[in-house]
């Protein structure tokens, strides 16, 4: 196979790099360019969510660029390059992957995939002794909570029915309504974050992703938010509890009209 493309974009970014190359780009460091990766997956995930994929070539791109930056940069420092980037990646895929690759002809199913692939990965890391270690503490807080509660179920710590799960997110908001009254806000907070743990658990039994369903919270408030600011008479500044509630509720309607079209 042949990939002048890519090849000439390790070219471009080693050229940018040099000392004939673009200021800004000798500047960057791995530690510098921490929230334009972040911020670039998002973007792809974006596009994805779109279901465009003019616009999801782009955004690869931009995730590639950030890839192949990072590894100019530690080719720099003599550490390592795209090629053990990619080497890496090669024998991890295969060791993976021994019912493809290898004479593991038990895994039939996308579950055993799965569960070999767990298994794997625990060989590889012998050093995680923690069911919990090795999850990111760069991801967001929610992220990090959809793995933690999959990775203790994963050893049978887990509710014995929804109910029990429905009405332990019931006391974690009575918690929080005492820690209201007292008025003690390090309460207030521990309490939240305990009615925000259980509730990514409650999506986990029905197999919801919460990252996701957020997202689709937020898309959704926004756009009603917008038809809200189009609706308006008035600057929104202007307007009464009832008057908002009211200009909320046409939004609403006028919202789910547009999207039943």
């Amino acid at each position: 196979m042949n990939y002048p493309n890519l090849e000439k974009l390790i070219e471009i970014i080693s050229i940018l790099r040099s000392e004939n190359g673009c200021v800004w780009d000798r500047e960057q460091t791995h530690k510098s360019l921490r929230p334009n990766m972040v911020e670039e997956a998002y973007e792809a995930v974006d596009a994805i969510n779109e279901d465009n994929a003019e616009h999801l070539k782009e955004e690869l791109g931009d995730v590639l660029l950030q890839v192949v930056l990072h590894a100019q940069i530690s080719k720099e420092e003599g550490t390592f390059d795209i090629e053990d980037v990619a080497d890496t990646l090669n024998k991890k895929l295969i060791h993976r992957h021994p019912h493809v690759f290898g004479n593991n002809k038990d895994v039939k199913t996308a579950q055993d995939v799965v569960r070999n692939w767990e298994l794997l990965k625990k060989e590889e890391k012998p050093e995680r002794k923690s069911v919990l270690d090795g999850i990111s503490k760069s991801q967001s807080a929610l992220m990090s909570a959809q793995k933690i509660s999959k990775r203790a179920v994963k050893v049978g710590f887990e509710w014995d029915r929804v109910e029990t799960l429905l009405d332990c997110i019931k006391s974690e908001y009575k918690e929080f309504e005492q820690a209201v009254q007292e008025d003690n806000k390090d309460a207030m907070e521990d309490e939240m974050g305990d009615i925000f743990f259980a509730t990514v658990n409650l999506a986990r039994w029905y197999k919801i992703d919460a990252e996701q369903a957020l997202i689709r919270a937020n898309d959704k408030f926004t756009k009603r938010f917008h038809k809200m600011e189009e609706l308006a008479v008035k600057p929104l500044e202007e307007y009464t509890f009832e008057e908002f509630d009211a200009l909320w509720k046409q939004a609403k309607i006028d919202s789910s009209a547009k999207a039943s079209e």
